[in-house]
């Protein structure tokens, strides 16, 4: 199973997969956590250059384009044959990041997008997204004022962009509600974790019985 979590910067989605992965390690499950962009030691090194606060001058294609590449290369390296061994694989983002970063906004044309993804994974789709929601100022003020968070290029962009992003994310929910779960992400830690867990493991049990 391919589950991915998605948000805007702040909402604590790397807090809340690495529970998961340690509690669905714990009822048994072989479990890899990865990241977008990175997960490779090549897309790492893309990471770095789309991350650093100092390329400014980056126009939206070439930003798209570096996206699509670190993912290319997790999908074949790392998801793709995690998934071949039966493994549960966790994903700190993936192709949807795109279409609402990217897409709703930068502003790129999302079926341009949607083709670039298609070459990027061969079609591989996740089979559950969790969209752990926040309001962006609420986000970027827990950015801040963590001081292990990567403050990086995309949090420096204006709030009305980060307003986009969340807009463009709730149009991807009603796209395709089947996949996706909403969750509100202004809880505590602890109760937010335990609605994780059950959606999860729900999921796992429906495709165990078919």
């Amino acid at each position: 199973m391919f589950i991915t979590f998605e948000g805007p910067d702040g909402c604590g989605k790397t807090t809340q997969i690495t529970l998961l992965e340690t509690y669905l390690a714990q009822q048994g499950y072989r479990v890899l956590h990865t990241r977008e962009p990175g997960g490779t030691p090549i897309g790492e090194q893309i990471r770095q250059v789309l991350h650093n606060p100092a390329n400014q001058e980056m126009v939206p294609h070439a930003e798209m384009l570096l996206y699509a590449a670190s993912r290319a290369q997790l999908v074949a390296q790392v998801i793709r044959p995690a998934l071949a061994r039966g493994d549960l694989v966790l994903a700190d983002r993936f192709y949807d990041s795109t279409y609402a970063y990217q897409g709703y906004g930068r502003g790129l044309d999302l079926d341009m997008l949607r083709r670039v993804t298609d070459i990027a994974t061969g079609g591989l789709r996740p089979d559950l997204t969790l969209y752990l929601d926040i309001d962006p100022q609420t986000g970027l003020r827990r950015r801040l004022a963590d001081e292990q968070a990567e403050w990086n290029r995309l949090d420096a962009a204006t709030l009305e962009f980060h307003e986009r992003v969340r807009a463009g994310y709730f149009k991807l929910v009603e796209a395709e509600p089947a996949r996706w779960v909403v969750v509100d992400a202004r809880l505590d830690v602890e109760t937010i974790q335990d609605r994780i867990r059950a959606i999860v493991m729900e999921r796992l049990a429906e495709r165990q019985a078919r």
